[in-house]
């Protein structure tokens, strides 16, 4: 079955800088669940619900599409991992029986964020730790004039920092961008944008690179904060270029040729 993306749920065929951004947040995120219990809200396809149950002591991945659950539930089968059918605003998981909650790019496809923040708060432990990540609406939609048709309601930086401070005492907030091939986590501070310079022997420019991402770290504990962080994803990059020739005409051109010759060297050996 030819494999389809709708250029919104990351699915692991995909290679993109949707996959580097992606990536680095869990990266980030490994470093407060080593030996604690982890929900991760809005679990997916449930590749990143598998790549925190490598340090976890248990990860539930929750997702509101029964379908992707039960892929996810058979694709992934490690003994401290399952997937439950749930949606964010009502999560089918105890209370205060988790460490660490993990919600990345979620908010933005539903309104329900007050109830929401309520359930998170419900099933974290009193010293549990929220990591979750949105798009800042200022620069992922008004500067590039651009509008996500999955996307419900999205945050500037102000309200995402409010629903933040209603429901937790600390946090830490972090812009993400993406600059050719690597992802960058940085700790938000009034210089926000990034200066990119490129440029060869006749010519230098200076460009701008914009933090499409928001994350916030939160806490009504103590946590230790997160330092600028890069995800070098030239090996995804790689891949992607390599899924692109294979579907190229010359790929298949050249596969048709070459197929007689393969089917002799197996006859052979």
């Amino acid at each position: 079955m030819k494999e389809k993306w709708t250029g919104e749920r990351l699915e692991t065929f995909i290679y993109s800088r949707d996959t580097i951004d992606h990536l680095h947040r869990y990266a980030i995120a490994k470093d407060y669940i080593k030996g604690k219990s982890v929900l991760d809200i809005a679990s997916g396809e449930g590749y990143g619900s598998n790549l925190l149950s490598r340090d976890a002591t248990s990860v539930i991945g929750v997702d509101i599409d029964s379908e992707t659950v039960k892929n996810a539930a058979k694709k992934y089968n490690n003994s401290n991992l399952k997937f439950l059918v749930g949606s964010a605003d009502l999560i089918p998981v105890d209370s205060n029986s988790i460490d660490v909650v993990v919600s990345f790019e979620t908010l933005e496809h539903h309104d329900r964020h007050q109830e929401m923040f309520f359930e998170i708060k419900r099933v974290l432990k009193k010293e549990g730790i929220l990591i979750i990540s949105t798009p800042d609406k200022l620069y992922y939609s008004d500067k590039r004039n651009f509008k996500n048709p999955f996307h419900v309601k999205e945050l500037y930086k102000n309200e995402f920092q409010d629903l933040i401070s209603t429901h937790f005492i600390n946090f830490q907030l972090l812009n993400q961008n993406y600059i050719k091939g690597s992802s960058i986590i940085q700790e938000d501070n009034d210089n926000q944008i990034n200066e990119i310079f490129t440029g060869d022997y006749s010519i230098l420019n200076k460009n701008e690179v914009l933090p499409l991402y928001l994350i916030m770290i939160a806490s009504d504990n103590n946590f230790i904060k997160q330092k600028t962080t890069i995800f070098n994803g030239y090996d995804i990059i790689d891949k992607e270029l390599l899924s692109t020739f294979r579907k190229s005409n010359s790929f298949r051109l050249g596969n048709l040729i070459l197929s007689p010759l393969k089917f002799i060297k197996k006859c052979l050996q």
